[in-house]
């Protein structure tokens, strides 16, 4: 099971990102600006977040296993029409459908775990799968960086493309049938619209898991801005790097690898609220330290930048598979709307405040993201405190009511 959902992890991450590293030779091949380019990013991770909730519902209906086969069949098919097409419309169109296929594969991994998986391992199980993550983006684009430097973006696509068809090859047939789904009257109940958004409506009328979806959406917004930007910077001066070496910057995805996989022992000794405070920190000294001139403080800034998102995003989204307690699959799918929208708007402000301050101008979009983390952390808090303080205090009136008379307590 964890190596079935850790290619899947790889799979997606490596076709929903395979143009970011190589935006530069689009810009340059279609003649379009940062921004236009961008969109090739933004339209993916956009269709996503609209497309997860209603495929989350398929999933219910037809299955968590077979909900991840179609989509992971449609995206590598369309990966392989991506390389031929004819314009940067073009382009961008594929891209969003490729995006809209993706959308049945994350809520419903993330549901199928929290199914399968015993509440204590929940947090390493969805570590691991967000670790497939990290190595199918920097697999993909490591290796699309060289081979776009000698044989062009087209080629560099197709090879992703390939490789993402092994691996869904591989995903279905290790991935084992689930043992507690839902029975089927109960998932043919959830594909009702007045089901589905009943769950929805659950799941947003619950303030914690608000709370979880804006921080997913926020750590987002930065990682995407920086990510989608870094290869533009990188390539122009004073770096001046070639392709191949812009696409090994990547490299850095092993850092997000190792502290996705390991947040389950963080969020242990510091809680859950903890981890995510230091997870923003270690986002932000990374931000700022990218500011400096040196290219080893750049990288080393985006291994801060690395680790902090991949820890934060790990937090954020096993409690969100642990909080929800019904319409799992909607829960998710929730969070993940929210993150890949972070991750649309992240890589078109970037490269706009990339166009317009530089990036400078993407650090300061990024340090706002994380004020808002902290923000909506600090509220967590307050809200926690206030609620212990109120269930003392009814236990003190319940202690207190056992002493007076039975007409007293009973009043």
């Amino acid at each position: 099971m964890s190596l079935a959902l850790f290619l899947a992890g790889i799979a997606t991450f490596a076709l929903l990102y395979s143009t970011q590293a190589l935006l530069p030779l689009v810009s340059t091949d279609y003649g379009s600006t940062e921004a236009t380019a961008s969109w090739t990013v933004s339209a993916a991770t956009g269709a996503l977040a609209l497309c997860v909730l209603p495929l989350s519902a398929l999933s219910e209906r037809f299955g968590r296993r077979a909900t991840m086969t179609g989509s992971l069949a449609v995206a590598v098919t369309i990966g392989l029409l991506v390389p031929f097409a004819p314009s940067i419309g073009a382009l961008i169109a594929l891209r969003a459908v490729q995006g809209a296929a993706l959308a049945g594969l994350p809520a419903s991994a993330m549901a199928y775990l929290a199914e399968e998986v015993r509440a204590k391992a929940l947090v390493a199980a969805v570590g691991l799968f967000v670790a497939g993550n990290s190595i199918g983006g920097m697999s993909g684009r490591i290796v699309s960086g060289w081979i776009a430097q000698a044989c062009g973006w087209r080629v560099a696509i197709g090879v992703i493309g390939v490789i993402a068809v092994v691996c869904a090859v591989l995903f279905r047939v290790l991935l084992p049938a689930p043992r507690h789904a839902s029975a089927a009257p109960g998932a043919r109940d959830a594909t009702d619209t007045r089901a589905l958004v009943r769950a929805v409506r659950d799941h947003l009328a619950n303030p914690l898991l608000r709370r979880l979806y804006a921080i997913g959406a926020l750590f987002m917004t930065v990682f995407g801005a920086s990510y989608t930007v870094i290869g533009y910077r990188l390539t122009d001066a004073p770096y001046s790097l070639p392709q191949g070496l812009v696409g090994s910057i990547f490299l850095v995805y092993l850092v997000g690898t190792v502290s996705s996989a390991t947040v389950g022992r963080l969020v242990g000794r510091l809680g859950r609220r903890g981890a995510l405070y230091l997870a923003a920190g270690t986002t932000a000294s990374g931000l700022l330290l990218s500011l400096a001139g040196p290219l080893v403080l750049v990288l080393l800034g985006l291994v801060l930048i690395t680790a902090g998102f991949f820890a934060g995003h790990t937090a954020a989204s096993s409690a969100v598979s642990h909080t929800a307690t019904h319409g799992r699959a909607q829960a998710s799918a929730l969070y993940q709307s929210g993150y890949y929208l972070g991750s649309s708007i992240g890589s078109t402000l970037g490269a706009i405040a990339f166009r317009a301050a530089g990036w400078g101008g993407t650090v300061a979009l990024g340090l706002l993201a994380l004020c808002g983390v902290i923000v909506v952390t600090l509220y967590g808090t307050r809200a926690a405190v206030r609620a212990t303080g109120a269930t003392r205090a009814a236990n003190a009136g319940t202690n207190a009511a056992g002493t007076r008379s039975p007409s007293t307590a009973h009043s």
